[in-house]
Formats: C-alpha cells, sequence, structure tokens
C-alpha cells in the first residue's frame, strides 16, 4: 500500500536525521517502523497511538528539520482519516508553538496543516477549537514577523476557514445551498445588452431553482459558531475588537472583504435565519451607513479608495440582494448613492459610486425590483428615476463645447471601444495628469452612459418578457389593443412614462455630438446607443407609448441623414485633393450617411414595429427617402469616409459595400409588408402618398430632390404591390390613383416614371395566383358565369381600366405609347387570365388603327399580334369575331406597310385555330352521335341540350370573317399588301382545304375565290401604264434625284400582273390539291368554264410573267392529276384547245416574251401528253402533233441562226426536248410511223402528208377523215423508191445544228418504235441518214455528215440483227419495204465510200487527227458492212442477194479506183484498211459456196449464188493493188519482201485465198472451174514460175 510505504520511508527520514542529536527520537522512529508493519490501515493506525505521538514527538523538539517532516507526516495522517477525532486538541497546539516560530517555511507548513484540517473529519466544531484554529490563522495575518507570502496564505486559509464555517450552517440549518453570484455581476468588457441579458437569464434560472425560506428564530450549534464569527468580522470591520476571537484589531479592509464574499455568497442565511438578519440590520447596515458618510472628514484606513469601493460592494450586495427585506435602509442607501454623484468629490469616489449604480442598472431584476419597491410605492422616493436623472446629468457634463469635452468625448469613444474589442481600458504609465483627468471624466461619463443603456435593455427585457407571460400583445398581430392589463405590464409602462424623455435627451447628446469623435474609435459607441434607441422604440411599440415612439424615431430618424454643416462643407471647399467642379457639386448636392447601424436600426424598428407605426411612417419614409437619394447620388458618401477626403479616395468597394448592404435593408423593409395587417399597409401607402404629393407641383421643373422623393414613392409603392398579391384589391385602388395622377402631371420624366411603375405593377397583379380569371374554360362562358363573379368582373375592370383612361383622355402621345406598351406586356405575360376586359382592349386596339403616329400603330399591333399568336384560345367566344375584324383593320391602315403585312400573316393564324375548332366540332358531334345511339331518348335529350350550350363557337363564320378580311385586302392599293392577302388566302384553302365541308367549299369559291378573280382582272386591266417615279432622295444640281425602281415594277398595271400570277399560283395548288373534290361540287363544270376563261385570257392577253403563270397553272394541273387518273379526257381536250388557240395566235404576238411563251406551251404540250397517256386516242395524238407542227412551222426562217450565232435559238431547243416525250404508247402504237414520218420531213424542211392533212383536220370545209394522212403515210411507205423526193438541201429552214440534234433523236425514237411499226419507215429513215451523211462532199468539216454516219451504223445494225417474225403478216409489204430498205443502204454505202461523197478534195490540209477520225469512221461503216451486212445475209431472200451482187462489184469497184488513185497518200490508207475486208468477206462467199454445192449433192444451186461467185472470181482477176496494200494481206513475211523485190505485187492478194481456189479446182460448175484455173495461173505468172517445158 502506497500510503503505508510513505509512511515508514518518513519514519526512516525522521530516524536518520535524529540519530545524532534526538536518539530517543531515533529510537521511537525505529519503534513506529516495527509497529507499523504490524498494522494493515489507516483505521488501525488511528486506533493506535504510537504513530501519531511519534510524529507530534518530533515536532515538539522543534527542530526545523525534523519539524517539518513531522508536519507532513501528520498532513498525511489527516488526509488519510488516520488520526483519532481525541488527537485534536494536541493537534491544534502543536501547530500553534510551530505558528509562533519564526521560519517561514514552518509557518506555511503549519498553514498548509490548517486547511487540511478545517477540510478533514478533524474539523473543528466546538466554539473553543474553531476560535483556536481561526486565531491561528489570524495571528499569522496580522503578525509583524511574517512574510508577505505567509501573510496572503494566511488570509486565504482564514477565507477558506470562513466559507467551511458557513456552508457547515448551511447544511446545519437545511438551507438551500444555492449561492447567488459572483462579487462581480456584470463584466466591463462586455455590451450593456449582453449583461442585462445574462443577468435577467442567471437571476430567472436561480429563482426557478430556489425557493424563497422561511424566516425562522432557533439556531444549531453551528448556526451559533457561524453568528459568532459574523459579529466578530463585523466588529473588526468597525475598527474595533473580536472577543470570541480573541484578536484585537484586524485590517478593516480584510474585514470587510469576508464581510462582502459572505454577504454575496451565503444569502439564504440571512433571508432566512433571524439572528443573521438582525446583526445585518443593526450591526452591518449601521457600519455601512456610517463609512458611506462624505460630510466628515475621514482618515487612516477609512479614507482609502479600496475601503470606500469595498462599502459601496457591500452596499450594492445589501440593496440588490437584501432591498425587499431591508427597504429603508436600501432607500437610504440608494438616496445617499444618488447625492454623492452630484456632490464635488473626486473623481475616483464618484467612479465607484457609478460603477455601483450602472450594476444596478444593468441588471434587469434588480432594476425592477427597485422599481416595483420604490417607484411604483407612493410612500418611498422614486429611486429609480432619481438614478436615471442622476446619470443623465453626469452624460450632460460633456454638452460644454470645448476642447477637453471633446478629449473626453473622444476618451468615452475609446472605452467604448475597446469594450467591443473584448478588452479593459487602460491608459499609458507615463500619461501625464491631465490624461489623467480627462480619462477619469471620461471614466464617469461611460459609466453614466451604461447605466442609463443598461435601464433601457432592462425595459425592453421586461417588455419582451411580458409579450412572452402573454400581458402584451405582440405588434404583429392584427388586433390593435392598446390596454396593458398585467402587472409586469403595467411596470413597464411607468417605466417608460418617467425615464424616457431623460433617456432621450442623454443618447440623442452622444448621437449628435458623434461628428466629434474619431471615426475609428467613434463605431462602437454609436453602435451601443443605437442599440438603445432600437431596443428603447421597440418597447414603446410594443407598449403602444406613442409620444415616446415618435419621440425616439424622430430623433434616430434625424441622426440617419445627416447633410453637412457650413463648416464641414468649407472643410470640403479647402480640400486640396477636390476639384473645382467636384466642390461645386458637392456644396449643392452632397448627403452624408450616418454608420450602417442607424440605418439598419431603423430598419430593425420598422419591421418589428410595421402594424404600430400608423401616422408615424412617414418620419420612417422621409428618412428611407434621403437614404435612396443618398445611395443614387455621385456624392453621398458614408460617415466612415472623411468629407475632406477627394472623390477618387471616396470611391471604395468598401463604400459601395455599405451602399448595397443598405440598399438590401431598405428593399426588405417593403418586402415585409406581406406580413403587416391591412390597415397597416393602407397606412404605409397613405405616407408614401403623402410623401410623394408633397414634392409635386404645377410647375414642370424639380429639383433632384423632388424627384427622387416621388421615384422612391412610386418604387416602394410597386414593392408593396408585389408583396401583397394576396390581398390586393383593398389596396389596388389608392396605387392606382397615385399612378394615374402621377401620369398626368406636366413633367415627363414623372410621367414615365408612373408608366413603368404603372406597368410593373398591372402586370404583377394579373400574373398573380389571385388573378385567374375563366382562362381554364374559355369557350363554354356563359351570362350567368358573369353574374356569379361580379367581385371578379369588378377588379378585372380595376386593374386595366388605367389603360384605357390613359389613352382616351390624356393627350400626350407618350402617355399614350405608356399605356399601350403596358397592355403589350400584359398581354405577352399574362393574356391567358384575363376574362371579362376583353370588349374594351379590343375597342382600344381598334381605336389606335385611326392614329396618325406611326409608333402608336406599331404598338397596338404588337399586342394584336400576341394576341393572334398565343391567345385566341383563351379569349371569350363573343370577342374571336372581333379579334379578327381588328386585326383586318390594321391591315387596311396606310401608315406602315410592314404592319399591313403582318396582319395579312396572323390571319392564316386565325385560320390555324379555327380549323382546329372545326376538327373539334366534327369529333365533338360525333362523339355524341354514338352516345346517342347508345342510349336511351332521355339521355339523347340531355345531350342535345349539351352540345347546343358547348357549341357556341360558330367556327364557319370565323373562317368566313377571315376570308372577308382578306378579300377586301387583295384590292388594296399597295401590291405588297394584296400579294400577300393573296398568296394568305390560296395557302389557307389549299392547307386547310380537306377540312372544309363541301357546302363551306362552295362558299368560298362563289363568294371569295371567283368574285377576286373577276375583281382582280378588272383592276389590273383598267391600271396605269405611266411610269412610276421613285421615292425622292433629295436634290443634285437643282434637280430631284428619285430611288430607281426595276423596269418590272415601274407600272401598276405591271404591280398588278405580279398580282394575277400570284392568283394563277393559287389555282393551280387548289387544282393540284383538291381537283376530284372540287369536280362533285354541284357548279364546278360553270366555275371550270370561268378558270380556262382567266386563264386564256391570261396567256393572250397578259404579260409574259402573266401568260408563264397561266401556263403553269394548266401545266400544274395536269401533272398533279393526270397520274392519278384524276382527269377526264374532255378536261384533256380543253387543255388542247387553249394551247392550240395560243400557238394559232402566236404569229400576232408583238411583245418580246413570244419565244419564252412558245417554250412554255411546248413544254406544256410535252407534259400534257407524258402525263396522259393513258387517256389519248389516235386523234388526239395526230391533233397533238398537228399543234406540234404549228408551233415547229412557226420556227422555220430562211436566216441560218446557228451559223451566225452559234447556237440553237431557244424554240428549237424546247422542239428538241418535247420530241423524244412525244413516243407512243402501247396503244399508240400505229402511231410510230406517222411520228417518224413527220420527224424526217423536218430534215429538209418539207411538209409531209401528216403536216398537209392537218390542215384540214382544222378545216371544218374538210371532207377528208381524220385518219387520212395515216393512210396517205402507209401508201407513201409501200412505194418502191418512189417516195417523196426530198430537196437537195438538208434542214432548209433550220439551222444544221438544228438537224444535228434532230437526227439522232429520230434514230433513238425509231429504234425503241415495235417491230411492226417500225419496217416501213426503216427506208426513209436509211435515207434521209444518206442525205445528211452527203453533205460530206460539201461540207467535209462539218459534224452531220459523221453524226449521220453513226446513226446510220446503229440503224443498219439493229436492223440486220433485228428479228423480223412479227413483221412478216403482210408478206409483200414486208418484202417491198426490205427491198428499199437495202437498196437504200445499197446507195448510202455506194454514194458514201465509193460515189460523189467517197473522197473529197479540201481547199485547206486536214489536220492528222481530222484525218484519223475521218479514217476511224470510215472503217466503223465497212465494219458494218463486213461483220454485219455480208455475214448475216444468209437469211436474207433472193432480192437481196441481188443486192449483195452489186455490193461486192460496188466494193472491187472501189478497190479498183483505190488503185487508180494509188498516188495519193490518203488514198493508199483506204486501201490498206479495204483489203483485209474485201478478201475475208471473198472467202466467205467462195467458202459457203463450197459448203453449199457439197451439202446439196447432185440438186444444183441457185443461179444467183453462181452469179454471185462468178462476180466474185471474175473481180478477183480484175483487182490490182500496190505494194502497201499488199503489205496488209495476211500472208507470210518472206512472201511479201520476195514479191517487193521483184516488184511482183500488183495481184498479190490472190496469194491470200489460194487455199481456197485449191478447193473449188473440183467444184460441178464449169465456169467456177474455169475461172478458178485463170487464178491460178495469174498466181504461178506472180511467183514467176513457168512450165518447164
Amino acid at each position: 500500500m502506497a500510503f503505508m510505504a510513505a509512511l515508514e520511508a518518513d519514519l526512516r527520514a525522521l530516524s536518520a536525521e535524529a540519530r545524532r542529536r534526538h536518539p530517543a527520537v531515533k529510537d521511537a522512529a525505529e519503534h513506529a517502523i516495527l509497529k507499523l508493519r504490524s498494522l494493515t490501515g489507516p483505521s488501525e493506525i488511528a486506533q493506535n497511538e504510537d504513530i501519531l505521538r511519534m510524529f507530534l514527538m518530533a515536532c515538539s523538539v522543534k527542530s526545523v528539520k525534523l519539524s517539518v517532516i513531522g508536519l507532513s507526516c501528520l498532513q498525511k495522517l489527516i488526509s488519510h482519516d488516520a488520526v483519532a477525532s481525541s488527537a485534536l486538541k494536541e493537534i491544534l497546539a502543536t501547530l500553534k508553538d510551530h505558528a509562533e516560530m519564526a521560519d517561514e517555511i514552518l509557518q506555511l507548513k503549519t498553514l498548509q496543516t490548517m486547511l487540511i484540517l478545517f477540510q478533514s473529519h478533524l474539523h473543528p466544531e466546538s466554539e473553543e477549537s474553531m476560535s483556536q484554529a481561526l486565531g491561528i490563522c489570524l495571528y499569522l495575518l496580522e503578525s509583524s514577523r511574517s512574510s508577505d507570502s505567509v501573510r496572503n496564505t494566511a488570509a486565504a486559509t482564514f477565507r477558506q476557514a470562513v466559507a467551511l464555517v458557513f456552508d457547515n450552517v448551511i447544511r446545519a440549518e437545511s438551507l438551500p445551498s444555492g449561492k447567488a453570484s459572483s462579487a462581480r455581476l456584470s463584466s466591463r468588457v462586455t455590451s450593456v445588452a449582453d449583461n442585462v441579458t445574462h443577468s435577467f437569464s442567471r437571476t430567472l434560472s436561480l429563482a426557478s431553482n430556489s425557493r424563497e425560506p422561511t424566516m425562522r428564530e432557533s439556531l444549531s450549534e453551528v448556526g451559533k459558531l457561524g453568528l459568532r464569527l459574523l459579529e466578530d468580522l463585523t466588529a473588526l470591520a468597525a475598527g474595533g475588537s473580536a472577543t470570541w476571537l480573541r484578536v484585537h484589531s484586524l485590517h478593516r479592509t480584510f474585514a470587510l472583504d469576508i464581510l462582502e464574499f459572505v454577504l454575496s455568497t451565503y444569502v439564504a442565511i440571512f433571508r432566512a435565519l433571524l439572528s443573521y438578519q438582525q446583526v445585518l440590520r443593526h450591526q452591518i447596515c449601521s457600519l455601512l451607513m456610517t463609512s458611506l458618510r462624505t460630510n466628515v472628514e475621514l482618515e487612516g484606513e477609512a479614507g482609502e479608495p479600496s475601503f470606500r469601493r469595498l462599502v459601496l460592494r457591500l452596499v450594492s450586495h445589501v440593496i440588490r440582494l437584501y432591498s425587499s427585506s431591508l427597504v429603508t435602509e436600501s432607500e437610504v442607501f440608494l438616496n445617499m448613492l444618488v447625492k454623492v454623484t452630484r456632490q464635488d468629490l473626486p473623481l475616483w469616489h464618484q467612479i465607484l459610486v457609478l460603477e455601483i449604480l450602472r450594476g444596478f442598472c444593468v441588471e434587469a431584476c434588480t432594476l425592477r425590483l427597485l422599481f416595483q419597491t420604490f417607484d411604483m410605492n407612493p410612500v418611498n422616493t422614486n429611486v429609480v428615476e432619481n438614478i436615471v436623472r442622476a446619470l443623465a446629468l453626469v452624460v450632460a457634463t460633456i454638452q460644454v463645447a470645448s476642447d477637453s469635452s471633446e478629449e473626453t468625448l473622444a476618451a468615452v469613444a475609446g472605452m467604448f471601444s475597446s469594450k467591443a474589442k473584448g478588452i479593459e481600458w487602460s491608459m499609458d504609465n507615463d500619461a501625464s495628469n491631465a490624461a489623467v483627468l480627462v480619462a477619469s471624466e471620461a471614466h464617469t461619463i461611460t459609466l453614466a452612459l451604461e447605466g442609463l443603456l443598461g435601464v433601457v435593455f432592462t425595459i425592453a427585457t421586461l417588455t419582451d418578457e411580458a409579450l412572452d407571460v402573454g400581458e402584451l400583445e405582440s405588434p404583429k398581430c392584427e388586433s390593435n389593443s392598446v390596454e396593458c392589463s398585467g402587472q409586469l405590464a403595467l411596470l413597464c409602462m411607468a417605466m417608460v412614462n418617467s425615464t424616457w424623455l431623460t433617456i432621450l435627451d442623454s443618447l440623442s447628446l452622444i448621437l449628435m455630438r458623434g461628428n466629434l469623435i474619431n471615426r475609428s474609435q467613434g463605431e462602437a459607441i454609436i453602435l451601443e446607443i443605437l442599440k438603445g434607441y432600437q431596443a428603447f422604440t421597440q418597447a414603446c411599440g410594443v407598449l403602444r407609448a406613442i409620444e415616446p415612439l415618435n419621440s425616439f424615431l424622430a430623433s434616430l430618424c434625424k441622426f440617419t441623414i445627416n447633410n453637412p454643416n457650413e463648416g464641414e462643407k468649407k472643410s470640403i471647399l479647402q480640400s486640396p485633393g477636390s476639384k473645382k467642379s467636384e466642390t461645386s457639386m458637392d456644396q449643392r448636392d452632397s448627403i452624408i450617411l450616418t454608420p450602417k447601424n442607424a440605418l439598419r436600426t431603423l430598419f430593425n424598428v420598422a419591421h418589428r414595429l410595421h402594424n404600430v407605426l400608423g401616422p408615424s411612417w412617414v418620419l420612417v419614409l422621409e428618412t428611407l427617402s434621403a437614404l435612396d437619394r443618398a445611395i443614387h447620388s455621385p456624392h453621398a458618401s458614408t460617415q466612415e469616409v472623411s468629407a475632406s477626403v477627394s472623390r477618387l479616395s471616396r470611391d471604395t468597394s468598401g463604400q459601395y459595400s455599405d451602399f448595397h448592404i443598405l440598399s438590401s435593408l431598405n428593399s426588405q423593409l417593403f418586402e415585409s409588408s406581406a406580413l403587416m395587417n391591412i390597415a397597416a399597409v393602407k397606412s404605409l401607402l397613405s405616407a408614401l402618398h403623402q410623401l410623394s404629393s408633397q414634392h409635386i407641383s404645377g410647375s414642370s421643373q424639380l429639383s433632384g430632390q423632388q424627384i427622387g422623393s416621388i421615384s422612391f414613392s412610386v418604387e416602394r409603392m410597386a414593392s408593396i404591390l408585389v408583396n401583397n398579391l394576396h390581398r390586393v384589391e383593398p389596396i389596388w385602388d389608392q396605387i392606382a390613383a397615385h399612378h394615374l395622377e402621377l401620369a398626368n402631371c406636366s413633367n415627363p420624366q414623372l410621367r414615365s416614371m408612373a408608366l413603368d411603375s404603372l406597368d410593373q405593377s398591372i402586370c404583377s397583379v394579373v400574373g398573380s395566383e389571385k388573378f385567374q380569371g375563366i382562362s381554364s374554360a374559355p369557350h363554354q362562358f356563359q351570362e350567368s358565369h358573369m353574374v356569379n363573379e361580379s367581385e371578379t368582373v369588378s377588379f378585372e375592370y380595376a386593374v386595366l381600366s388605367p389603360l384605357v383612361i390613359l389613352y382616351s383622355s390624356n393627350k400626350n402621345v407618350d402617355v399614350q405609347m405608356g399605356a399601350l406598351k403596358i397592355l403589350l406586356h400584359v398581354l405577352e405575360r399574362h393574356g391567358e387570365k384575363l376574362s371579362y376586359s376583353w370588349p374594351s382592349i379590343l375597342h382600344m386596339l381598334r381605336v389606335v388603327t385611326d392614329a396618325s403616329e406611326k409608333d402608336l400603330i406599331s404598338l397596338g399591333f404588337q399586342s394584336i399580334r400576341v394576341i393572334m399568336n398565343e391567345g385566341l384560345a383563351t379569349i371569350p367566344v363573343q370577342c374571336l369575331d372581333e379579334c379578327i375584324l381588328v386585326t383586318g383593320a390594321y391591315g387596311t391602315q396606310k401608315n406602315e406597310i410592314n404592319i399591313s403585312l403582318t396582319a395579312v400573316g396572323l390571319l392564316w393564324t386565325a385560320t390555324d385555330f379555327v380549323v382546329k375548332g372545326l376538327i373539334s366540332k366534327s369529333v365533338e358531334q360525333a362523339n355524341h352521335m354514338n352516345e346517342e345511339a347508345q342510349s336511351g331518348a332521355t339521355v339523347k335529350e340531355t345531350n342535345i341540350k349539351q352540345v347546343s350550350q358547348k357549341q357556341v363557337v360558330d367556327y364557319s363564320k370565323l373562317f368566313f370573317s377571315v376570308f372577308s378580311v382578306l378579300q377586301k385586302l387583295s384590292s388594296d392599293d399597295r401590291p405588297e399588301v394584296r400579294n400577300s392577302a393573296v398568296r394568305t388566302l390560296f395557302q389557307t384553302l389549299s392547307t386547310h382545304g380537306q377540312k372544309l365541308s363541301k357546302s363551306m367549299w362552295e362558299d368560298c369559291l362563289w363568294l371569295y375565290v371567283f368574285p377576286m378573280l373577276e375583281h382582280v382582272s378588272h383592276l389590273a386591266s383598267t391600271s396605269s401604264r405611266d411610269e412610276w417615279q421613285g421615292k425622292e432622295l433629295g436634290t443634285r444640281a437643282g434637280k430631284a434625284v428619285h430611288m430607281l425602281i426595276h423596269h418590272s415594277r415601274n407600272t401598276a398595271q405591271k404591280q398588278w400582273d405580279e398580282t394575277i400570277v400570284l392568283v394563277l399560283g393559287g389555282i393551280a395548288r387548289l387544282l393540284r390539291s383538291f381537283f376530284p373534290f372540287l369536280q362533285q361540287l354541284s357548279k364546278f363544270s360553270s366555275g371550270w368554264v370561268l378558270l380556262l376563261d382567266f386563264i386564256k385570257n391570261s396567256i393572250l392577253n397578259g404579260s409574259k410573267e402573266v401568260a408563264l403563270a397561266a401556263i403553269n397553272c394548266l401545266q400544274t394541273f395536269v401533272g398533279a392529276n393526270c397520274p392519278k387518273g384524276n382527269l377526264e379526257s374532255t378536261y384533256v381536250k380543253s387543255v388542247l384547245d387553249i394551247y392550240e388557240l395560243v400557238l394559232q395566235t402566236s404569229p400576232n404576238f408583238k411583245s418580246d416574251s413570244t419565244d419564252k411563251v412558245k417554250q412554255e406551251v411546248l413544254r406544256g404540250l410535252g407534259d400534257l401528253y407524258v402525263q396522259a397517256q393513258t387517256l389519248f386516242n389516235d386523234e388526239m395524238y395526230l391533233r397533238l402533233m398537228a399543234i406540234m407542227h404549228l408551233m415547229i412551222k412557226a420556227t422555220m426562217t430562211p436566216t441560218d441562226y446557228d451559223s451566225e450565232l452559234g447556237s440553237i435559238p431557244a424554240v428549237q431547243r424546247g422542239i428538241l426536248e418535247i420530241i423524244p416525250m412525244l413516243r407512243p404508247t402501247a396503244i399508240l402504237s400505229s402511231m410510230w410511223t406517222p411520228l417518224l414520218l413527220e420527224l424526217l420531213c423536218y430534215l429538209n424542211g418539207q411538209e409531209g402528208p401528216l403536216q398537209k392533212n392537218s390542215k384540214q383536220i382544222h378545216d371544218p370545209n374538210s371532207g377528208v377523215p381524220v385518219d387520212g394522212a395515216k393512210r396517205t403515210l402507209v401508201e407513201r411507205s409501200r412505194l418502191n423508191g418512189s417516195g417523196t423526193k426530198l430537196d437537195s438541201a438538208v434542214g432548209c429552214g433550220w439551222g444544221i445544228l438544228f438537224v444535228e440534234k434532230l437526227v439522232p433523236i429520230i434514230v433513238n425514237l425509231f429504234l425503241e418504235a415495235p417491230p411492226n411499226e417500225r419496217f416501213s419507215a426503216s427506208p426513209e429513215v436509211i435515207h434521209g441518214l444518206g442525205r445528211c451523211m452527203n453533205t460530206r462532199r460539201d461540207n467535209p468539216k462539218g459534224t452531220l455528215w459523221r453524226i449521220s454516219a453513226e446513226c446510220f451504223n446503229r440503224v443498219v445494225t439493229d436492223e440486220v440483227r433485228q428479228d423480223n417474225a412479227d413483221c412478216k403478216s403482210d408478206v409483200n409489204s414486208y418484202r417491198l419495204s426490205r427491198a428499199r430498205f437495202w437498196k437504200e443502204v445499197a446507195d448510202v454505202y455506194e454514194t458514201f465510200l465509193v460515189g460523189s461523197c467517197g473522197r473529197v478534195l479540201s481547199s485547206d490540209v486536214p489536220s492528222a487527227d481530222s484525218i484519223t477520225a475521218d479514217e476511224t469512221l470510215e472503217m466503223s461503216v465497212l465494219t458494218v458492212f463486213g461483220d454485219d451486212i455480208l455475214k448475216l445475209q444468209k437469211d436474207a431472200p433472193v432480192e437481196l442477194n441481188c443486192v449483195n451482187l452489186e455490193l461486192n462489184a460496188a466494193i472491187f469497184c472501189g478497190c479498183s479506183c483505190i488503185v487508180k488513185a494509188s498516188s495519193c497518200a490518203a488514198a493508199s490508207e483506204a486501201s490498206k484498211v479495204s483489203i483485209p475486208i474485201l478478201m475475208k468477206r471473198c472467202e466467205v462467199v467462195l467458202g459457203q459456196f463450197l459448203a453449199d454445192e457439197n451439202d446439196l449433192g447432185e440438186h444444183p444451186l441457185p443461179s444467183v449464188r453462181v452469179e454471185e461467185t462468178v462476180c466474185v472470181l471474175q473481180e478477183l482477176g480484175r483487182l490490182i493493188i500496190d505494194i502497201d496494200t499488199a503489205n496488209a494481206l495476211n500472208i507470210p513475211t518472206y512472201l511479201k519482201e520476195a514479191l517487193g523485190k521483184n516488184k511482183s505485187h500488183r495481184q498479190a492478194h490472190l496469194l491470200s485465198l489460194l487455199p481456197t481456189f485449191s478447193e473449188l479446182v473440183v467444184s460441178r460448175e464449169a465456169r467456177v472451174r474455169e475461172l478458178v484455173q485463170v487464178l491460178l495461173r495469174l498466181i504461178s505468172s506472180e511467183l514467176g514460175l513457168q512450165r518447164l517445158t
């Protein structure tokens, strides 16, 4: 055990220390060690006295070292309860002996042991032992031999012993153990408000935790012992002796300190025990009264500040803790303290008193108790009122304007600043006497000011407590009860009435003198005072104390906005950092803001008391108006910034941060109006109106301050409105009346301000949830609904009526524009919520169209645009038609054309809406029909009634209203407007036509479309042709300069032509989209006639654009309906009639647009045939070709345009584009031959039989049937070479370029024709191509003969390879036609290759590329002849073989001719190309002859075959070639070299056929064998071989 081990160690130390000089102690120690080992714990040690006696023996020898060890061991024994109670007397005696020893260590050890003794179970309980123990402490405290450390330790030990004594009294008397408070109740480094709050909460907690004890007279022994101690302490404090303690004298200061400790700590003892209270009343209070006297000279210790401080602290404790039982004594004490403040005493004495008074003021419960006890009791003195006045007098000492007062005030501010930072204010040690005096005076003022603030915060705290307990109503409640019925509420009201004027004078004094305080230090004191202002003002508001409230509020407002005085302005003027201009501005309009906390205080007060301010709002609003001007003023500054600083240095972020904070607080005040009751809101609005009205004058010139105040009022009204939208009805009239008043002012700035605010206000109201209207079901609106919601109707009219009033009654354009802008904003944002005000809105907008200012019309139209685009679905049904008419009115106005155009677009939007309604209507009807079919008769009648009620919208009427407006606009004299109307009308029908019924379609056509056609045609025909001059732009050299106008739009008639073009385009769209439906209308046939007549007149009498549009209309009509099978042949014939009529009258065209019209007619004919092929019969096709002939004939001209211009005329290009489209269909296959023969006749410009017959088709006197042309052509095609002789010239009437383009087209059509329709035209095709190929003779450099040669190859190749089995039904015709075909082919080959066109010598030397191209073309012709014609002729009839013979003879003749012309290099080249083909062909003919002869056996071959073979053999014998041609033969090279050396090449071609000749020697035909023998001899001669004999 640690304790036993420690004791043994101490005993060993004693033994060692006493070994030499004190052997008895040594032996006793060793004996005690042995004894200690036999013991087990402190309880056994306490029963055995040997151990204690051992330590007491060590102390008795009075050796310092042994005594220290002995006392230490004694402390251990006492601490561990190892000492018996009976040993107390010996221990006290030993301690007393050691206290008398002069050694400091022993004295301290003695005091330490004494304290342990008091805290252990050995503590003295008898009077004797207690007095002895306390006496030891007091002896060491008062002994002159004691050191300071010993005295301090003795004082602390005595204080602890006293506390233990009175703690034992509390326990013995069964009193509450809670202690009241510490010695110092309020901190000097915290704010007054915090002190009040903390003291009040602490007092409340103590009061809740303790109950007032019952007073009793009897005392226990411990109580008597404590009473003896209290009496002796009181006697010692009075300067007397203590009988019980046996002390003759003691420092009075120490005694007073102990008394203060006892009185402040053990309050329950003095309140519960009568004996103690009597001592307090008779002895202690007497002592204090005597000590407080200041009319006698105090000597010695009683005159020292420390003594006076203790006395005053004791007085404060008596008053604070025992005033309820010591009423008279407390009243005397308080009056004495107040009296001291008015006497000329040392400053330190006043400071001490003021500290006490301040303590009373900052303790809410103490001040409440004092006021209840004294001020509210008529018998007693008004103690609290006197205290307040005394403190106010102290504060008033700074009112004297002197340098010292300014220094004092600065020192006061420094003290508050230090306290705000949490530190005690202190002065430098080396401060002068003057500085010390100033600091002392400042200290007194600071204490007095804090005391006054303490009273303020106490009143506020008590008022809040009254609110909490329900004695007062919160100022935020709706009721405005002013009765104070509770005890606490009455007390608060009494305190306010008795103190407010004195407090206001003192606090306002500090505020007004605040400009003398240094800015860095003055903020804390100002902030503290402003807190007081706020607390007291709010308390007055809660108590409904009107006069104090208004007074404090006026003082606060006066301080908040401070205009610089003359001295400050002068300092600004003299500031070196400011410019003159800035100085003048600052002098004129300079505003200095106090610290933002002042304004924040005002905001807090207004927030808290908004329901009770009433007329006082004017004070607040004037201040806030000045604040608003300051925030927006460039010359404003906060008070933290010196006025003498230059503008640049004042423009800091901190200042603007302050402004931002103040502006935010300013806004929040009015935003909180939503929490006010309605009476308070009206009061606030009235105050704003009053503030604004007092600045409005008849003059239009207002100062900046006046305008700023009015602007403030208007803005804040808008803010109040926005935050009170949930209850806007009661306040709207006030707001609207003020805005109308401002809008009628002569000042334009005020009018603009009013309009802007009214805009915001109306939009806010209409957009609120309170303003709902009937937007949820606009088209079910009924009269009963209006009656039931009369309040809503009146309010909606009230909200929007200011706009109507402003526009109708005010003649200022800016006001009218403002009203229209507001209306526009309302419609844009919340138009769907409007219900009952639409008639007035539309009437207002209709009136706008009569205005002369463009800006008004533009604004009004913007509203209409919003309505038409977004609001049609929410407008009441009664107003829809009027809305459309108003839109039309904007379309007809003449001021702004863009508005008219946009209005037309809005009508298109209206049609979308109407059509949607038509669809929904039809759906509803279908649903109701289904319901009727499923329900009984009763339900059916009910549904019918419901349907009749819901179908209140006549969409058909609305649709025709739109069309009537568009029809009216279509005749507008402005081209842009009427064109837009026309375009919109037809676009509407095109887009929504499928949703209209037949009856609506008939009405649209006969009431609007056809009348519009007639009206537009009439206006166009009667329009002026005079040229216009553009808008005059200015003058140059004295002459007017006009804007240029394009020639296509420089007359009225040209402008109307554009309108007609749009009409035609619209008609085309209708015919394209709805023709099948329109055919079903009853009057469509007559309408179709009118329409065709309009189109015909447009083509014949209109301009180029009109004619083209009319043709395009027909083309669109045909192209859209023919592929779908929607057209009958009668409509196609009617279109043909128009085209025919146009072409018949085309020569009479005098305008430059003829060619373009002809091109479009051509394109129309082609499209008509392509689209309507299934409707064409032979008659219509021949008629189409006759019409085409009229067009083609019109292009014939004696001038060769293509040779002159190098291009094809546009009309001829159109002809070439259309011809491929006219290929007959399978139904019209018999038309292929007439088409091809007609086109072939165009090659030479002559009229063919069809062209001649076309005259008879259209001649009514002609008796020729319709198909006579075809029959004539067929007969002509059957002639064998006796057809119409074509002119020697190709392309007469057209240029070569046209024929070049026509030839491939003819060939392509020929190749596409069916075989059974092609054979009759094939000879004519070959003949025509041959004529074109013959142009090589006259124009070898031309391209026509080349194109024709290529086409010839294509035709011949296709004809040779074509299977004509289907064409042989009419054998005779077929054979005749084929014979003529091959004859024409032979003629072409003969003429082109051998005849006059075979080789033309040009005067110009051809280029190498040209020669190569020509040779290539000739080779291709020969290749076709050899590979296709000659090879495939085996299936040809006998007549073809004859032709082949002629062709072979022609070829050999050509070769002979080539040889004769061998001197020409070009001829040599042709020979080399021709000889391989010729040899190959001869080999084929001879080989085929031999093969056929072998196959027939004994039967003879046809004579024509024999003649062919004989002809070939004869020509081979006569053929002579040159050396270059011989080299082109397919024979071995060594033979070619040998022939060249021997010059025996003239018949070298026979060597290539030697194998064939060798086989023919066995032929049965004698002539063949003979000719072969002749050829073999020629070969032998060519090789130089002769007989040997």
